[in-house]
């Protein structure tokens, strides 16, 4: 076996053939001098083979993946061929994009490293510089996303998340039923969501949206509605027992304000105790709130309604589900307690569509666990400078779109 074979087979190259090879940087660096094998002559448009027009007499260079620490470079000089429907290009290479200095099977392994580690990691491992990684990064991610659209979009959620300093903060849709985000925008206001549903969607994947799910911010209700004819809008679960825990706080603090240094020794370390629900509650923390009915009435009565409010999740029928609301709101507005009542207008607000729950439980839990790993992938850069940024990272790491799968290559094992 000739030492160019031998190089092919142990770097597994099955779309070139090696004509040459040649040491550089002491050794550091293998320079293969390659051809298109079986496959050369094609143009980049429809694939078809060329009549050879002309041979570029300088050669080209791509960088491969680094192998046993050594640097791996292609070497080829394109031929420009006449194509019988496109006119005179140039070839098509089969192992990189057009433009590109990098191979395919190299994009694929960098695709696939920053998605589980940070750009200077996979740098090093992959013996480029890290500035160098990043603008190849976007740059791939920029062309595989090109002209990409969203498909089969029937249970969308909304949320926003904080991408910077100074309340920068950009609004997210997830695809729920397959947890993926689908698309992202800077700013959470209503131009921000109307951008989305006019532009991302077009008339017939609006329509074809049945189920909907978001915070109770008025902006994301009244895009879902107004662009949505067809969705049932269901607030999500989450926030409003967020809500309802920060109205029992708030009871707290105001009692903790008005009691005195030795008063204050019965309701200190009852923050989170209060919040838990009560399936997490051991029997000694049940005692411990009991105790409260002597000790603090005020928060004893405000997490009994909290407690009790937590029946409204399981019932089967949304007409007693109503019934159960409506008479736990009046019971809450009897008690007098300013924040408990705040809660009982905001829940009036939105009372149809928290009561769609019981009907179809859809919540943003997957739209939460999805803002997880987004935080980790900024927590990973240490934070961005702008949205773009962020954004191809976010559609690299949980787009709805398979980037590293995209990449058309044999080569990706390596």
């Amino acid at each position: 076996m000739s030492n160019t074979k031998l190089l092919g087979k142990v770097l597994q190259l099955t779309e070139l053939r090696i004509t040459d090879f040649e040491w550089r940087q002491r050794g550091k660096q293998l320079h293969l001098a390659v051809k298109p094998y079986k496959n050369g002559c094609r143009c980049p448009h429809c694939g078809r083979r060329g009549r050879i027009v002309r041979a570029l007499t300088q050669a080209r260079q791509w960088n491969d993946v680094a192998c046993l620490g050594l640097g791996i470079v292609f070497h080829y000089a394109p031929k420009e061929i006449h194509c019988p429907t496109h006119g005179r290009v140039q070839e098509q290479i089969p192992w990189a994009a057009p433009y590109s200095r990098v191979t395919y099977r190299l994009e694929f392994r960098l695709c696939a490293l920053c998605q589980i580690m940070t750009q200077k990691a996979a740098a090093a491992i992959l013996q480029i510089p890290a500035s160098t990684l990043s603008e190849l990064l976007h740059r791939i991610i920029a062309r595989v996303r090109e002209g990409h659209t969203i498909r089969g979009l029937t249970t969308l959620g909304v949320d926003e998340i904080s991408y910077s300093k100074g309340r920068k903060f950009a609004t997210i849709v997830y695809d729920l039923k397959r947890a993926r985000v689908v698309w992202i925008g800077k700013g959470k206001g209503r131009e921000t969501i109307d951008e989305f549903f006019r532009e991302a969607l077009s008339p017939g994947q609006r329509a074809r949206v049945r189920w909907a799910s978001c915070d109770m911010s008025r902006t994301y209700i009244e895009a879902i509605k107004a662009h949505c004819p067809n969705a049932t809008l269901v607030i999500d679960r989450f926030h409003v027992v967020k809500a309802l825990n920060e109205a029992l706080d708030e009871v707290r603090k105001e009692q903790w304000r008005e009691l005195g240094k030795d008063e204050r020794k019965a309701i200190k370390g009852l923050r989170w105790l209060l919040a838990r629900h009560s399936r997490n509650r051991t029997p000694e923390h049940t005692r411990t709130l009991h105790q409260l009915r002597k000790a603090n009435r005020r928060i004893h009565r405000a997490w009994v309604l909290k407690d009790e409010f937590e029946q409204f999740w399981d019932f089967p029928c949304p007409t007693q589900a109503r019934q159960f609301l409506q008479r736990w709101m009046t019971t809450v507005l009897r008690s007098r307690i300013p924040s408990m009542a705040k809660f009982v207008r905001t829940l009036r607000n939105h009372l149809d569509n928290i009561i769609t729950f019981i009907e179809h439980p859809l919540t943003n839990a997957v739209g939460e666990g999805l803002n997880r790993v987004i935080k980790i992938v900024k927590n990973r850069a240490s934070g961005f400078r702008n949205l773009d940024s962020f954004a191809d990272l976010i559609f690299l790491t949980v787009g709805d779109l398979d980037i590293p799968a995209q990449i058309p290559s044999p080569l990706r094992t390596l």
